[in-house]
């Protein structure tokens, strides 16, 4: 018999995996289905006896994604019943540990936390943590922003996924100490659209109280959509589904795989509205009041611990998807630039323009490549990724309270013949140390003596945070807290140091255009 646990809605029952309680697809709110789609998540349904939690739950509803098949992950299975979660113990023994609650990524559209890479018992074991991985709906399910839906019983337009992240946090507030962890010392971290949730979070009046530290990798809090943005995206995939603008009641009888059709369809039209990811929180003006960014100067979460950072070459991923990229010259570079940063300076020189030449000459300064993908890649990475994680490190040091550490990863991915460099999603397999037992993810994240021991840096870092506030540690040395004049960073690599304010020059050319 495995290890059974009574929750605020019944018992489970884990088993163990290398040494660590294991506990799979455990409900924390009610299936979102028919009547209940696009509407806030409700508790969930108890059951009686005890329910087996040994496989995870199914995925939201998803269509299929690039990083997924490179990384060589399985499919799951997808359903709208999908608001689980999963939780990796030393032992439910009332041991009161920090508490890690991780947010997958997936661009608001994809992704799930039952995925391998995410599981790590060995995470749990060497840092003595609990930690928890959760879904949250995904696509038009829960970010889909029909204004229509505001007349609605709670009012809520376009913020469903946001909900389900808070709902879970709810659940580990009252179910995780029976998992041996301290329901007062959470850490709430992600990747890509899981940390721009926890950017998100931390200025969200709702989620207030719910956790005390916050790790953001590859997001930051700018990916908030203004509500008029947000309705024009849900028109276009109205649109697609050849149903009138406010027809929420025949959206809600549709099948889960004409939705997803329709949003795989829409997405392709939406660059022209949106410059970035369409699915995405919305300011409702009720469950996101206002910006986050303007949430955090205001105070907001000021006694959050916060640590932020990027990898260096973070658009690389995606240049897989952009076959014209690699054929870039200096004038379609410059077309490029000018659709993503538009205007001119005081002096009247294209903004475009003057970024080519600030990263052009930051690279050959510092002996970089410097063609037109090269810099393609470096601006887009910075515009998209590096500047909203400098912003939200600079607002919550100005706002004062809890300690912000930066840090910058710069490791290089072996696979495609280097091409992808320090990319996008790299770090997660050295986050949680899952590398050794995939291969797929050795190809992508390399191996040896050196990847390993990068990995315990990292792992020892990120739970020397979640129990403290402070990432430093023995392996690693002292992290510095981040300060805006000085920039202390930790760079993670073959050689981890603190360095100060790297790649000062590019990030400051986007002060007063971000």
């Amino acid at each position: 018999m495995g290890t059974i646990v009574e929750t605020r809605s019944g018992r489970v029952e884990g088993f163990e995996l290398e040494g660590a309680k294991v506990f799979r697809g455990i409900p924390f709110a009610r299936p979102p289905v028919g009547p209940l789609r696009l509407r806030p998540p409700l508790p969930e349904i108890p059951w009686p006896g005890v329910r087996r939690a040994a496989e995870h739950g199914p995925t939201a509803p998803q269509n299929g994604s690039m990083t997924g098949a490179l990384l060589g992950l399985p499919s799951a299975k997808h359903s709208e019943d999908c608001l689980s979660l999963g939780v990796v113990t030393p032992a439910c023994d009332g041991g009161r540990r920090p508490v890690m609650v991780w947010i997958h990524g997936g661009g608001f559209v994809f992704g799930a936390g039952s995925q391998a890479v995410y599981e790590s018992p060995g995470f749990a074991l060497r840092g003595d943590v609990v930690v928890v991985t959760i879904n949250y709906r995904l696509g038009a399910f829960g970010w889909l922003a029909l204004p229509e839906l505001g007349a609605e019983e709670g009012g809520v337009i376009g913020n469903q996924g946001l909900l389900d992240q808070i709902a879970a946090l709810e659940w580990v507030r009252d179910c995780i100490d029976r998992f041996g962890g301290d329901p007062a010392n959470v850490t709430i971290f992600g990747e890509s659209a899981g940390a721009m949730s926890v950017g998100t979070l931390l200025g969200t009046p709702r989620a207030a109280g719910l956790f005390g530290r916050a790790i953001l990798q590859s997001g930051a809090a700018h990916n908030v959509a203004p509500l008029e943005t947000a309705a024009r995206v849900a028109e276009v995939l109205m649109k697609e589904l050849d149903l009138a603008p406010g027809d929420v009641a025949r959206l809600r009888e549709l099948p889960v795989e004409r939705i997803l059709e329709a949003q795989g369809r829409a997405i392709f039209q939406m660059a022209s509205l949106v410059r970035g990811i369409p699915f995405q929180p919305t300011l409702d003006g009720l469950v996101l009041p206002e910006q986050p960014l303007d949430a955090l100067s205001a105070g907001a979460s000021r006694d959050v611990s916060v640590l932020v950072g990027t990898n260096r070459d973070e658009w690389r991923l995606f240049g897989l998807a952009d076959t014209k990229a690699r054929e870039l010259d200096d004038e379609s570079l410059l077309r490029r630039v000018e659709r993503n940063v538009p205007g001119r300076d005081a002096a009247g020189r294209p903004h475009a323009e003057r970024a080519i030449t600030t990263y052009r000459d930051a690279r050959r300064a510092a002996g970089l490549p410097a063609t037109a993908a090269d810099l393609w890649f470096a601006i887009e990475g910075d515009r998209f990724f590096g500047v909203p994680a400098l912003r939200l490190a600079e607002r919550r040091v100005a706002a004062g309270g809890a300690p912000v550490h930066k840090y910058l990863f710069t490791w290089a991915s072996p696979a495609l013949g280097g091409a992808l460099g320090s990319c996008h999603a790299l770090e997660i397999p050295f986050v949680f140390g899952t590398a050794p037992s995939l291969p797929a993810l050795r190809t992508f994240v390399g191996e040896g003596e050196p990847a390993d021991r990068l990995s315990l840096e990292m792992r020892d870092a990120w739970t020397s945070f979640a129990r403290s506030g402070d990432p430093s540690h023995p392996g690693l040395g002292v992290w510095p807290r981040f300060e805006p004049l000085r920039a202390p960073t930790l760079v993670f690599g073959a050689g981890s140091r603190v360095e100060d304010g790297p790649h000062r020059d590019e990030l400051a050319f986007w002060n007063g255009l971000l």
